[in-house]
């Protein structure tokens, strides 16, 4: 049966990692001299606890790839197709060290996957790729269906300030809004693997309503959406933003994740973000 890897910024529940026996990596948080392996040394409470009493800003990395080859080992006895399902490269180095270990294992089949998302959609599809592979489908088919899924992501988020993204150097095409004298609240999206700004409204309500409609405008209605919502911080908004979409779509009990450590380091925290797959 093929073997599926992700890592933390694909913000898959321990249910579902547990479920289909899914190795999840962590990244890397760094406070000062101290580093940390997300959700294992440090949890997404106590990160924030610590953001918010932190004089500076912390900084990530991507899981080393000691971490990759260790579980690369452990399934090498089972000569089984090895998919590494991670976030895009852009953002993130995660595909890169999965690469490195990847070479030290040349009689292994091991894909390194780069689907361009990140957060929940990412979780979506490893969800999904666990489930083809608990069927009996070949690497070929799920990786197929991986790239398939990620050409139809659509990511929206909101953040409170472009401080965490511009420091964090993932600030993308949003660089532009840098040094604006105006208020500006931009709707961010993730294009081409990279962080990109999808619309600008002058007051949080507003933009709340514009990436609203957004999402209504765009999403399928037949099921096959696998809508989310995702906040850092800010669930009692993320809960009526999910139950408004939901009224609207037809859709009861709209996941909703609140992002790791890694994701908010860059993007700050009381982002909200609503991530689902259009149709073909």
């Amino acid at each position: 049966m093929v073997k599926i890897i992700t890592d933390t910024t694909s913000c898959l529940s321990k249910d579902i990692a547990n479920k289909y026996n899914i190795p999840v990596i962590p990244q890397v948080i760094i406070f000062g001299e101290e580093s940390y392996y997300e959700g294992s040394d440090i949890d997404t409470e106590t990160f924030m606890q610590k953001l918010k009493s932190s004089h500076q800003l912390p900084k990530t990395a991507a899981p080393p790839p000691e971490l990759f080859a260790k579980e690369f080992e452990r399934l090498a006895s089972n000569k089984e197709p090895i998919l590494c399902i991670h976030p895009s490269s852009e953002v993130s180095g995660t595909v890169r060290s999965a690469s490195v270990a990847a070479k030290d294992f040349p009689d292994l089949d091991i894909r390194v996957i780069d689907t361009r998302v990140i957060a929940s959609p990412l979780g979506t599809i490893v969800e999904l790729a666990a489930l083809w592979a608990s069927s009996g489908e070949s690497a070929d088919y799920i990786e197929q269906k991986i790239y398939d899924l990620s050409n139809r992501v659509k990511v929206y988020f909101l953040v409170r300030t472009l401080e965490y993204l511009a420091k964090g150097g993932r600030i993308g095409g949003a660089a532009s809004l840098l040094g604006s004298v105006l208020q500006i609240k931009p709707i961010l999206s993730i294009k081409d693997g990279k962080i990109d700004v999808y619309e600008k409204e002058r007051t949080h309500k507003r933009a709340m309503a514009h990436l609203e409609d957004t999402i209504l405008n765009q999403i399928s209605f037949n099921g096959d959406a696998y809508l989310s919502v995702m906040h850092a911080g800010n669930v009692e908004e993320a809960e009526i933003f999910a139950q408004r979409l939901g009224e609207k779509i037809g859709q009861e009990n709209i996941p909703i994740t609140y992002v790791p450590p890694a994701i908010i380091t860059h993007a700050g925290p009381g982002v909200l973000a609503a991530g689902f797959f259009i149709t073909n």
